[in-house]
């Protein structure tokens, strides 16, 4: 269940984008992808560096040819917030597959998307995945948690 702030309307349209680009991202489809950023898109992700800026699909399609099969996803406690031309999704995403050496991917992240519309169309100008980390000065990444 979305819990949806602001615009209904727009969050129904924003939310068929959503399910769209969702849908190319398990499907490895690196064109589909991009296709629902802005040109001037800025993504903090999981992978380094620090920020990506920029579409990146070839970047995208090195990172999909590390997947056996399709990517696994769902998302809990999500929120969308819709104000004028600008929204922000919120949520916990679990992400699911096999990597094509074999290791079974399980793992849960933070996502936050921003949104603005351009040209009467939806796109992604801003996101950002990140996993805590654990604050007892190791620095390791807590990949176990669950919502």
């Amino acid at each position: 269940m979305v819990e949806i702030i602001g615009n209904r309307d727009e969050a129904e349209a924003i939310d068929a984008v959503l399910a769209n680009w969702a849908a190319a991202l398990g499907n490895k489809d690196a064109a589909g992808v991009v296709g629902h950023f802005s040109d001037d898109i800025v993504s903090f992700t999981l992978a380094a560096p620090l920020a990506h800026k920029g579409k990146g699909e070839k970047g995208l399609e090195s990172w999909f040819s590390t997947w056996d099969g399709p990517i696994g996803g769902d998302a809990v406690d999500v929120r969308l917030v819709v104000g004028g031309d600008i929204a922000f999704w919120t949520g916990l995403v679990h992400m699911t597959g096999r990597k094509t050496d074999s290791v079974e991917v399980d793992l849960w992240f933070r996502q936050t998307l921003g949104l603005r519309k351009e040209a009467g169309v939806w796109k992604i100008v801003h996101e950002h995945t990140s996993v805590p980390f654990a604050m007892d000065g190791s620095g390791r990444a807590e990949l176990g948690l669950k919502p």
